[in-house]
Protein backbone atom coordinates (compact mmCIF):
# COMPACT_ATOMS: atom_id res chain seq x y z
CA UNK A 1 0.00 0.00 0.00
CA UNK A 2 1.17 3.34 -0.73
CA UNK A 3 2.44 5.24 1.93
CA UNK A 4 0.73 8.87 2.87
CA UNK A 5 3.68 11.28 0.95
CA UNK A 6 1.04 14.03 0.07
CA UNK A 7 2.92 17.10 0.69
CA UNK A 8 6.37 17.73 -1.38
CA UNK A 9 7.88 19.15 1.34
CA UNK A 10 7.82 16.50 3.72
CA UNK A 11 8.96 13.51 1.04
CA UNK A 12 12.86 13.72 1.86
CA UNK A 13 12.25 13.31 5.42
CA UNK A 14 9.89 10.52 5.29
CA UNK A 15 12.32 8.74 3.03
CA UNK A 16 14.16 9.58 5.76
CA UNK A 17 12.30 8.14 8.07
CA UNK A 18 11.34 4.85 6.22
CA UNK A 19 15.66 4.19 5.77
CA UNK A 20 15.32 4.30 9.68
CA UNK A 21 12.25 1.81 9.81
CA UNK A 22 14.28 -0.75 8.06
CA UNK A 23 17.30 0.23 9.22
CA UNK A 24 15.78 -0.49 13.26
CA UNK A 25 14.40 -3.93 12.78
CA UNK A 26 18.26 -5.03 12.40
CA UNK A 27 18.89 -8.08 14.60
CA UNK A 28 17.86 -12.25 14.87
CA UNK A 29 17.64 -13.42 11.47
CA UNK A 30 14.36 -15.00 11.52
CA UNK A 31 12.65 -11.87 13.65
CA UNK A 32 14.78 -9.72 10.99
CA UNK A 33 12.99 -11.68 8.39
CA UNK A 34 9.27 -11.49 9.64
CA UNK A 35 9.65 -7.86 10.62
CA UNK A 36 10.82 -7.37 7.22
CA UNK A 37 8.01 -9.15 5.85
CA UNK A 38 5.76 -6.89 7.45
CA UNK A 39 7.29 -3.72 6.70
CA UNK A 40 7.62 -4.50 2.96
CA UNK A 41 3.71 -4.88 2.69
CA UNK A 42 3.59 -0.82 3.34
CA UNK A 43 1.47 1.44 4.41
CA UNK A 44 0.26 5.40 4.79
CA UNK A 45 3.11 5.77 7.68
CA UNK A 46 0.43 8.36 8.91
CA UNK A 47 2.06 8.53 12.95
CA UNK A 48 5.40 9.52 11.52
CA UNK A 49 3.95 12.19 8.91
CA UNK A 50 1.95 13.50 11.90
CA UNK A 51 4.26 13.98 14.54
CA UNK A 52 7.01 15.67 11.39
CA UNK A 53 3.91 18.06 11.28
CA UNK A 54 4.02 18.35 14.80
CA UNK A 55 7.57 19.01 14.95
CA UNK A 56 6.68 21.91 12.29
CA UNK A 57 5.34 24.13 15.41
CA UNK A 58 8.44 24.55 17.24
CA UNK A 59 12.12 24.40 15.99
CA UNK A 60 12.36 21.35 13.64
CA UNK A 61 15.01 19.10 14.36
CA UNK A 62 14.82 15.35 12.03
CA UNK A 63 17.04 13.99 14.44
CA UNK A 64 15.01 14.33 17.56
CA UNK A 65 11.56 13.72 15.26
CA UNK A 66 13.36 10.34 14.35
CA UNK A 67 13.69 9.22 17.29
CA UNK A 68 9.60 9.60 17.88
CA UNK A 69 8.46 9.17 14.15
CA UNK A 70 10.06 5.60 13.97
CA UNK A 71 8.98 4.24 17.08
CA UNK A 72 5.57 5.37 16.51
CA UNK A 73 5.10 3.82 13.24
CA UNK A 74 6.89 0.49 14.93
CA UNK A 75 4.33 0.65 17.74
CA UNK A 76 1.90 0.48 15.49
CA UNK A 77 3.42 -2.35 13.48
CA UNK A 78 3.26 -4.47 16.01
CA UNK A 79 0.00 -4.06 17.32
CA UNK A 80 -1.20 -4.95 13.75
CA UNK A 81 0.90 -8.24 13.79
CA UNK A 82 -0.38 -9.32 17.05
CA UNK A 83 -4.12 -8.29 15.69
CA UNK A 84 -3.95 -10.49 13.12
CA UNK A 85 -2.97 -13.51 15.12
CA UNK A 86 -6.25 -12.72 17.18
CA UNK A 87 -8.23 -12.11 14.19
CA UNK A 88 -6.90 -15.03 12.80
CA UNK A 89 -6.42 -12.82 9.57
CA UNK A 90 -4.86 -14.42 6.54
CA UNK A 91 -4.17 -11.41 4.76
CA UNK A 92 -3.33 -7.47 5.41
CA UNK A 93 -2.66 -4.87 2.57
CA UNK A 94 -3.04 -7.62 -0.24
CA UNK A 95 -0.05 -9.61 1.72
CA UNK A 96 -0.03 -12.56 3.83
CA UNK A 97 0.21 -11.99 7.30
CA UNK A 98 3.29 -13.69 9.48
CA UNK A 99 1.31 -15.56 11.48
CA UNK A 100 -0.20 -16.84 7.90
CA UNK A 101 3.21 -17.09 6.20
CA UNK A 102 4.50 -18.61 9.54
CA UNK A 103 3.13 -19.29 12.31
CA UNK A 104 1.18 -17.61 15.65
CA UNK A 105 4.29 -18.48 17.89
CA UNK A 106 6.73 -16.24 15.59
CA UNK A 107 3.99 -14.06 14.76
CA UNK A 108 3.44 -13.39 18.53
CA UNK A 109 7.84 -12.22 19.20
CA UNK A 110 7.96 -10.90 15.97
CA UNK A 111 5.40 -8.36 17.83
CA UNK A 112 7.15 -8.25 20.76
CA UNK A 113 10.81 -7.66 19.32
CA UNK A 114 9.27 -4.76 17.69
CA UNK A 115 8.07 -3.33 20.38
CA UNK A 116 11.34 -3.67 21.84
CA UNK A 117 13.18 -1.50 19.16
CA UNK A 118 10.69 1.00 19.25
CA UNK A 119 11.55 1.34 22.90
CA UNK A 120 15.29 1.22 22.08
CA UNK A 121 14.96 3.74 19.79
CA UNK A 122 13.04 6.31 21.99
CA UNK A 123 14.82 5.97 25.16
CA UNK A 124 17.83 7.77 23.03
CA UNK A 125 15.29 11.29 23.73
CA UNK A 126 16.18 12.34 27.27
CA UNK A 127 12.84 13.65 27.82
CA UNK A 128 10.69 12.12 30.44
CA UNK A 129 7.15 13.54 29.32
CA UNK A 130 8.40 11.76 25.57
CA UNK A 131 8.34 8.25 27.57
CA UNK A 132 5.52 8.95 30.01
CA UNK A 133 3.19 9.60 27.08
CA UNK A 134 4.61 6.94 25.09
CA UNK A 135 3.82 4.20 27.66
CA UNK A 136 0.45 5.28 29.16
CA UNK A 137 -0.48 5.07 25.52
CA UNK A 138 0.41 1.52 24.83
CA UNK A 139 -1.17 0.84 28.00
CA UNK A 140 -3.97 1.92 26.65
CA UNK A 141 -3.69 0.64 23.00
CA UNK A 142 -3.29 -3.19 25.29
CA UNK A 143 -6.88 -2.14 27.22
CA UNK A 144 -8.51 -1.64 23.69
CA UNK A 145 -7.06 -4.82 22.02
CA UNK A 146 -8.85 -6.95 25.46
CA UNK A 147 -11.62 -4.98 25.37
CA UNK A 148 -12.17 -5.98 21.44
CA UNK A 149 -11.48 -9.52 22.22
CA UNK A 150 -14.43 -9.78 25.10
CA UNK A 151 -16.46 -7.58 22.45
CA UNK A 152 -16.18 -10.14 19.72
CA UNK A 153 -19.99 -11.21 18.84
CA UNK A 154 -21.32 -9.00 21.60
CA UNK A 155 -24.25 -7.70 19.89
CA UNK A 156 -25.71 -5.73 23.31
CA UNK A 157 -22.61 -3.78 23.05
CA UNK A 158 -23.56 0.70 23.20
CA UNK A 159 -22.09 3.07 20.68
CA UNK A 160 -20.59 4.69 24.23
CA UNK A 161 -18.71 1.63 24.27
CA UNK A 162 -17.44 1.13 20.84
CA UNK A 163 -16.14 4.81 21.11
CA UNK A 164 -14.39 3.75 23.94
CA UNK A 165 -12.30 0.93 22.41
CA UNK A 166 -11.55 2.93 19.31
CA UNK A 167 -10.33 5.72 21.35
CA UNK A 168 -7.77 3.07 22.93
CA UNK A 169 -6.95 1.06 19.78
CA UNK A 170 -6.81 3.45 17.47
CA UNK A 171 -7.44 7.44 18.09
CA UNK A 172 -4.30 7.55 21.30
CA UNK A 173 -1.74 6.70 18.85
CA UNK A 174 -2.45 9.14 16.08
CA UNK A 175 -2.91 11.53 18.94
CA UNK A 176 0.46 11.62 20.54
CA UNK A 177 1.82 11.16 17.02
CA UNK A 178 1.06 14.75 16.91
CA UNK A 179 1.69 16.02 20.41
CA UNK A 180 5.03 14.24 20.75
CA UNK A 181 6.50 15.80 17.37
CA UNK A 182 5.55 19.25 18.80
CA UNK A 183 6.82 17.87 22.34
CA UNK A 184 10.32 16.54 20.95
CA UNK A 185 11.47 20.38 19.43
CA UNK A 186 10.11 21.89 22.47
CA UNK A 187 7.01 23.96 20.96
CA UNK A 188 4.67 25.46 22.79
CA UNK A 189 2.69 23.83 25.44
CA UNK A 190 -0.19 25.17 24.10
CA UNK A 191 0.69 23.71 20.48
CA UNK A 192 0.76 20.46 21.46
CA UNK A 193 -2.27 20.21 23.31
CA UNK A 194 -4.06 21.78 20.28
CA UNK A 195 -1.93 18.92 17.75
CA UNK A 196 -3.31 16.18 20.76
CA UNK A 197 -7.00 17.57 20.95
CA UNK A 198 -6.56 17.27 16.33
CA UNK A 199 -4.86 14.00 16.59
CA UNK A 200 -7.67 12.43 18.86
CA UNK A 201 -10.78 13.31 16.52
CA UNK A 202 -8.70 12.36 13.24
CA UNK A 203 -8.11 9.13 15.07
CA UNK A 204 -11.85 8.30 15.81
CA UNK A 205 -12.91 9.61 12.52
CA UNK A 206 -10.34 7.08 10.72
CA UNK A 207 -11.04 4.56 12.65
CA UNK A 208 -14.64 4.41 11.62
CA UNK A 209 -14.36 5.28 8.31
CA UNK A 210 -11.58 1.72 8.65
CA UNK A 211 -15.10 0.64 9.76
CA UNK A 212 -17.03 1.57 7.16
CA UNK A 213 -14.40 0.41 4.38
CA UNK A 214 -14.25 -3.48 5.77
CA UNK A 215 -18.18 -3.00 4.60
CA UNK A 216 -18.44 -0.91 1.60
CA UNK A 217 -14.74 -1.51 -0.59
CA UNK A 218 -13.63 -3.99 -2.17
CA UNK A 219 -10.62 -6.36 -1.55
CA UNK A 220 -8.04 -4.67 -3.77
CA UNK A 221 -8.76 -1.37 -1.86
CA UNK A 222 -9.00 -2.59 1.71
CA UNK A 223 -6.18 -5.38 1.19
CA UNK A 224 -8.34 -8.21 2.63
CA UNK A 225 -11.80 -9.37 1.84
CA UNK A 226 -14.72 -6.96 2.77
CA UNK A 227 -16.71 -8.16 6.09
CA UNK A 228 -13.28 -9.42 7.74
CA UNK A 229 -14.78 -7.80 10.74
CA UNK A 230 -17.60 -9.49 11.01
CA UNK A 231 -16.42 -13.16 10.06
CA UNK A 232 -14.35 -12.00 13.52
CA UNK A 233 -16.72 -10.97 15.38
CA UNK A 234 -16.05 -7.29 16.03
CA UNK A 235 -19.02 -5.59 16.10
CA UNK A 236 -18.19 -2.09 14.32
CA UNK A 237 -20.31 1.25 14.78
CA UNK A 238 -22.06 0.52 11.26
CA UNK A 239 -23.24 -2.93 12.87
CA UNK A 240 -24.84 -1.62 16.11
CA UNK A 241 -26.52 1.17 14.71
CA UNK A 242 -28.23 -1.24 11.83
CA UNK A 243 -28.94 -3.71 15.20
CA UNK A 244 -31.23 -0.04 16.22
CA UNK A 245 -33.28 -0.61 13.39
CA UNK A 246 -36.38 -2.04 14.10
CA UNK A 247 -36.72 -3.60 10.46
CA UNK A 248 -33.17 -5.37 10.80
CA UNK A 249 -32.23 -6.01 13.95
CA UNK A 250 -33.56 -9.53 13.84
CA UNK A 251 -32.63 -10.77 10.33
CA UNK A 252 -29.05 -9.15 11.53
CA UNK A 253 -29.21 -10.80 14.52
CA UNK A 254 -29.86 -14.12 12.79
CA UNK A 255 -27.05 -13.68 10.39
CA UNK A 256 -24.22 -12.91 13.18
CA UNK A 257 -25.35 -15.71 15.01
CA UNK A 258 -25.09 -18.06 12.08
CA UNK A 259 -21.57 -16.28 11.47
CA UNK A 260 -20.55 -17.39 14.98
CA UNK A 261 -21.57 -20.49 14.83
CA UNK A 262 -19.73 -21.19 12.14
CA UNK A 263 -16.66 -19.71 13.36
CA UNK A 264 -16.61 -16.78 10.37
CA UNK A 265 -16.15 -19.93 8.08
CA UNK A 266 -19.08 -18.59 6.03
CA UNK A 267 -20.16 -16.07 3.67
CA UNK A 268 -21.28 -12.58 5.39
CA UNK A 269 -22.89 -10.86 2.04
CA UNK A 270 -26.03 -11.28 3.49
CA UNK A 271 -25.29 -9.65 7.19
CA UNK A 272 -22.85 -6.80 4.62
CA UNK A 273 -26.22 -6.38 2.76
CA UNK A 274 -28.93 -6.04 5.73
CA UNK A 275 -26.13 -3.38 7.35
CA UNK A 276 -26.36 -1.11 3.55
CA UNK A 277 -30.17 -1.45 3.69
CA UNK A 278 -30.14 -0.19 7.32
CA UNK A 279 -29.37 3.48 7.93
CA UNK A 280 -26.06 2.04 10.14
CA UNK A 281 -23.36 3.35 7.13
CA UNK A 282 -25.25 6.83 6.86
CA UNK A 283 -25.20 7.76 10.79
CA UNK A 284 -21.52 6.30 10.76
CA UNK A 285 -20.38 8.64 7.78
CA UNK A 286 -21.96 11.88 9.88
CA UNK A 287 -20.62 10.46 12.89
CA UNK A 288 -16.84 10.55 11.42
CA UNK A 289 -17.53 14.40 9.83
CA UNK A 290 -18.41 15.36 12.95
CA UNK A 291 -15.28 14.32 14.46
CA UNK A 292 -13.24 15.65 11.69
CA UNK A 293 -14.99 18.88 12.51
CA UNK A 294 -13.47 18.56 15.98
CA UNK A 295 -10.21 18.27 14.60
CA UNK A 296 -10.37 21.36 12.30
CA UNK A 297 -11.55 23.32 15.35
CA UNK A 298 -8.56 22.25 17.12
CA UNK A 299 -6.33 23.35 14.48
CA UNK A 300 -8.17 27.50 14.80
CA UNK A 301 -5.57 28.21 17.78
CA UNK A 302 -2.44 27.11 16.31
CA UNK A 303 -0.21 29.87 13.99
CA UNK A 304 -1.19 30.17 10.14
CA UNK A 305 1.67 28.02 9.00
CA UNK A 306 1.65 25.93 6.07
CA UNK A 307 1.58 23.46 8.06
CA UNK A 308 -1.91 24.06 9.55
CA UNK A 309 -3.45 23.39 6.03
CA UNK A 310 -1.87 20.48 5.28
CA UNK A 311 -3.17 19.07 8.53
CA UNK A 312 -6.48 20.14 7.43
CA UNK A 313 -6.07 18.28 4.24
CA UNK A 314 -5.02 15.38 5.92
CA UNK A 315 -7.86 15.60 7.90
CA UNK A 316 -10.36 15.94 5.02
CA UNK A 317 -8.47 12.73 3.31
CA UNK A 318 -9.11 10.30 6.38
CA UNK A 319 -12.86 10.57 5.30
CA UNK A 320 -12.69 10.21 1.70
CA UNK A 321 -9.90 7.47 1.51
CA UNK A 322 -10.87 4.36 -0.01
CA UNK A 323 -8.02 2.50 1.85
Amino acid sequence: MKRLDMFGLLKKDMDYIEQELYRSISGDDLLHETSLHLLKAGGKRLRPVFVLMGGKFGEYDLQKLMRVAVPLELIHMASLVHDDVIDDADTRRGQLTVKSKWDNKIAMYTGDFIYAKALEIVTQLPNPEIHQILSKAMVEMSIGEMEQIRDFFNTGQSVRRYMLRIRRKTALLIAVSCQLGAVAVDANPKYSRQLYRYGYNVGMAFQIQDDLLDLCGTEKQIGKPPGSDIRQGNITLPVIYALQDKEIRGPLLHELTRIHELNGECDVSTAISLIKKSAGIQRAEELASRYINKALDALSELPDYKTKRNLKDIAHFVTRRSY
